[in-house]
C-alpha cells in the first residue's frame, strides 16, 4: 500500500514538473526531424498521462491511454514467455506503424509513423531518444516537489 501511495505521489510529481518541461519537447521534435515519415512523437507516463507531445493528432490523451493499455498487455506477455523486461511495441497497420519504447521505469515514447518509414532508423532513432526522456523523467522525479 505504501509502494502505490509512493508511486502515485511520483506520478503527480512527474506531471507538474515535466508539464512544463522544454527539453523534453525539444528531445520528441529531433525525433520527428531525424526520421522521414514519423508524424507524430509523445511521451507519457506508464499510466497513460501525456508528458509532452509533438503531433497533429488530434486526441494524444487517446493515443497516451491506449499506448498504457498496450503496455500493460506488452509487460504481461514479456513477463509471461520469459522474454524479460519490456523495451519496444511495434504495431503496423495498413497506413503506417505505431511504435512505443520504453523510456526509463516511469514513462515511454511513441512514435507514428507513415507506411514507407524506415523501421529500422525509427528503432535506432526511438530508442535514443527513449533513453533521453528516461533521462530528464528521472531527473524531474528528483526534484524536490512543488509547493
Amino acid at each position: 500500500m505504501r509502494r502505490a501511495l509512493r508511486q502515485r505521489a511520483e506520478r503527480r510529481q512527474l506531471m507538474t514538473t515535466m508539464s512544463a518541461e522544454p527539453e523534453l519537447l525539444d528531445e520528441l521534435r529531433r525525433l520527428r526531424a531525424r526520421v522521414p515519415g514519423v508524424t507524430g512523437v509523445l511521451a507519457a507516463s506508464v499510466d497513460g498521462l501525456i508528458l509532452a507531445h509533438d503531433t497533429v493528432d488530434p486526441e494524444p490523451e487517446s493515443t497516451a491511454a491506449l499506448t498504457a493499455a498496450a503496455l500493460g498487455v506488452a509487460l504481461r506477455l514479456a513477463d509471461n514467455t520469459g522474454r524479460g523486461a519490456f523495451r519496444e511495441l511495434v504495431v503496423r497497420g495498413d497506413h503506417g506503424y505505431v511504435a512505443t519504447y520504453a523510456a526509463g521505469p516511469n514513462a515511454v515514447l511513441t512514435a507514428l509513423a507513415g507506411a514507407n518509414t524506415n523501421v529500422g532508423r525509427l528503432h535506432m532513432e526511438a530508442r535514443r531518444a527513449g533513453l533521453r526522456v528516461a533521462e530528464l523523467v528521472e531527473r524531474a522525479l528528483a526534484r524536490p516537489p512543488m509547493p
